[in-house]
């Protein structure tokens, strides 16, 4: 009897110590791939998968290495094939293991999982009915994985973002909302209280949980002041993110902490200098020089500030269609046109002011440059 408690003890022990190793690895690779060591995060996850073939945990994370080089440069759709061929991989591995046994929770939480991001980047694409139609597919996956366990804080993220955007959705997109008679209804408040248990109480998922609250604060609440308690927690643990940095960025323009919102963007511009991953695109350079020149803008450093708007133009033509200009580009034209005005520029302000009536309206762009035009040309 001694000898078989004491099999049973280390049995016992092994299968603990196997389980703290996974979890500790799969830990170590997420945290690589919020640090952006994609290379490091890939050796990590395909050591897992020959490791622990049956978790389906490390060919899931496998595919979030991709889903991040998306969110790095969203203009550049090369990687989305092969994201969604990796989550059809991990579709089908919990299929297999849930022929074998239906109430399997990891197989159900990373099926769930996996139809969930196919849905965020449909969205992303603005796919919207498909991505409606995998957040009606993903829900009752992930309802069974938490009834089976109630402790796994991990599954409401999927709760928590389904309840938050069913809810608040509908009102942003319009479009939307006729589509939403065939989904269980929303509820904010729940989804909320439902991502913040993910995101203090999680295993794998609480950084995703953090980066959702900061979001939805910062878009729909307009708490800048929460979305920034969020913000700061992501930067603090990955300072070299640039997604991440960014955004601190953005939230402090708007909470009207410009010293913080120079401070950060500049860094971006070093560490892109540098060649750090992620920062050299054009999305992120022109964000940097858009905020900067801006700041400079406004206190009156008029000639540096045209520097970074001019080179917010450049990198904005990388990346706008004509005729689609986005508001970095349209504002960059009207600031420096304001600013040629104000150094009574006449003909330098009234060639950027036409310019910009060929340019998409933005902001009231257009009504703003012609009743500048109007003064500059003593129509007024």
């Amino acid at each position: 009897m001694k000898k078989l408690f004491l099999l049973f003890l280390l049995l016992s022990i092994s299968i603990c110590g196997q389980s703290s190793d996974f979890d500790s690895r799969v830990n170590d690779g997420i945290k690589q791939i919020y640090n952006i060591k994609f290379t490091n995060a890939e050796k990590t996850f395909r050591s897992i998968i020959a490791d622990y073939p049956s978790q389906p945990a490390g060919r899931f994370f496998l595919a979030m290495i991709d889903w991040w080089k998306i969110l790095l440069d969203p203009d550049d759709d090369s990687y989305d094939d092969i994201f969604f061929q990796k989550l059809e991989d991990v579709i089908y591995q919990c299929d297999k293991i849930l022929d074998k046994n239906s109430k399997n929770v990891n197989a159900l939480f990373f099926k769930g999982g996996a139809i969930g991001f196919r849905g965020r980047l449909r969205a992303f694409r603005e796919s919207w009915l498909k991505a409606a139609d995998d957040g009606r597919e993903a829900l009752p996956i992930v309802e069974q994985a938490f009834t089976l366990d109630s402790n796994n804080m991990d599954v409401q993220l999927g709760f928590g973002i389904y309840n938050y955007y069913a809810a608040v959705i509908p009102n942003e997109f319009p479009l939307i909302k006729p589509l939403m008679i065939f989904f269980p209804s929303g509820d904010k408040e729940k989804g909320i209280k439902q991502l913040k248990n993910t995101a203090f109480k999680g295993k794998f998922a609480k950084y995703e949980a953090r980066y959702f609250l900061m979001t939805l604060y910062y878009r729909y609440e307009k708490n800048a002041i929460i979305a920034d308690d969020y913000a700061k927690l992501l930067l603090d643990d990955f300072p070299d993110n640039p997604v991440f940095e960014r955004w601190r960025g953005r939230i402090a323009v708007r909470r009207g902490d410009y010293f913080l919102a120079d401070s950060l963007f500049r860094n971006i511009l070093i560490k892109a200098d540098k060649k750090y991953f992620g920062y050299y695109t054009p999305n992120s350079l022109r964000e940097a020089s858009y905020y900067i020149g801006n700041n400079l803008k406004n206190n009156g450093q008029f000639d540096s500030a045209k520097i970074y708007f001019d080179k917010c133009i450049s990198e904005s033509k990388k990346i706008d269609e004509v005729g689609e200009e986005s508001g970095f580009q349209v504002n960059s034209v009207l600031y420096l046109a304001q600013i040629a005005e104000a150094l009574n520029q006449k003909s330098e302000a009234i060639k950027l002011y036409e310019k910009l009536l060929d340019m998409k309206d933005y902001g009231s762009s257009h009504d703003k440059t012609e009743n500048s035009l109007k003064i500059l040309k003593g129509e007024k």
